[in-house]
């Protein structure tokens, strides 16, 4: 419990919304590999050494853990992966909550995951563009602006310069020479920087996260490959959010480094328990509260979480509505109250979980 504890004094709401958005944003993998190749680090494939942080509490503070599994039991569709979509005169089809990581555990599909992939005729993931680096590398040359500083302003100058040191430090750490990514928006490099090692020499190796080992898998069965968003829209959604919060997330995650591991081990092992409605409840009862905190929050779940949701869900009407589809998007767009599950319900679709 110790990192746990360690976690909690040191972190802050914007380091954590950026690991979730390792969750719901497709294009970090694109992202990561890309840095990767301009440094020398996690040249060789490393061992994972995160820490589940809710077994650590169940141990230490039991009481704690029920009062979050209380709360994770209230968010609505806060339990499952798989579930069936259906409407009269369509064929049914599958949702499928994923996490954008190569971590073999993530990868391998619970049988009646696999079972629904199968039979569909067409698999659905939230961007194509990524199944193709040029069409990615034009998506993003295309406005700029959304990754890269186009004027004078560096990463660096829009740091303290105590910050600063923290940033140069840390990046020296992981090989990434500070001058190759000083015109980079905050984000991307946060992107890279919240992941393990053992993740980013999975990717660097050629691993394929599960979303695109999916459309590949998909792709060599003959099966119709279709996206619901494209990079643009994830390009714009992160874009969107205010540049103090992207600063403040780099310096926070960069300042937590290795323990920043134990957070995405402990989401791992929700995901793979399907508990999606336990991540909001367990991270914020481990993380201190703080002023702007949950402004930042705010913010963050309507562009990133709500509002592509509701992008989503009016794209994949017409797939819907063709039947026998398996769609796979990032497993925090499925609960709550604007979750698509919830969404797809509006709609006049019958939603039920499988696994």
């Amino acid at each position: 419990m110790k990192r746990a504890i360690a976690i909690a004094d040191r972190t802050a709401l914007t380091a954590l919304l950026l690991i979730v958005a390792l969750n719901v944003l497709f294009l970090i993998s694109f992202v990561a590999v890309t840095i990767i190749a301009m440094g020398k680090a996690h040249a060789e494939v490393s061992a994972c050494k995160g820490a589940d942080m809710l077994a650590a509490l169940q141990k230490s503070n039991p009481a704690l853990v029920d009062q979050i599994a209380v709360e994770a039991a209230q968010t609505p569709n806060g339990k499952g992966l798989l579930w069936t979509v259906e409407k009269a005169g369509a064929k049914p089809s599958f949702l499928f909550g994923t996490m954008h990581m190569t971590d073999p555990r993530v990868v391998a599909l619970t049988p009646a995951a696999q079972k629904a992939f199968d039979a569909s005729s067409t698999v659905v993931i939230e961007t194509t563009e990524i199944l193709d680096q040029s069409s990615m590398m034009a998506a993003i040359m295309k406005e700029p602006d959304l990754t890269m500083f186009t004027d004078s302003t560096t990463l660096t100058s829009l740091l303290s310069p105590e910050d600063a040191a923290v940033v140069e430090k840390a990046l020296d750490a992981r090989g990434i020479p500070p001058a190759s990514v000083s015109k980079m928006k905050p984000w991307m490099l946060s992107a890279m920087v919240a992941l393990p090692a053992c993740e980013l020499s999975r990717k660097a190796a050629g691993a394929p996260v599960l979303d695109i080992k999916l459309a590949q898998d998909a792709l060599a069965m003959g099966k119709k490959v279709e996206g619901l968003e494209t990079v643009a829209d994830q390009l714009r959604a992160m874009a969107s959010l205010p540049m103090d919060f992207h600063m403040k997330g780099l310096v926070d995650t960069l300042k937590l480094g290795d323990r920043m591991d134990d957070v995405i081990e402990t989401m791992i092992v929700l995901y793979q328990r399907g508990e999606t409605g336990m991540f909001w409840p367990l991270f914020r009862a481990v993380l201190p509260d703080e002023a702007g905190g949950d402004d930042g929050y705010a913010a963050f779940d309507e562009a990133m979480i709500k509002a592509r949701n509701r992008t989503m869900a009016e794209r994949a009407e017409t797939i819907l509505a063709q039947g026998d589809a398996f769609i796979a998007v990032g497993a925090m767009h499925l609960p709550g109250e604007d979750g698509l599950v919830a969404l797809l319900r509006d709609d006049g679709y019958e939603v039920t979980a499988v696994d």
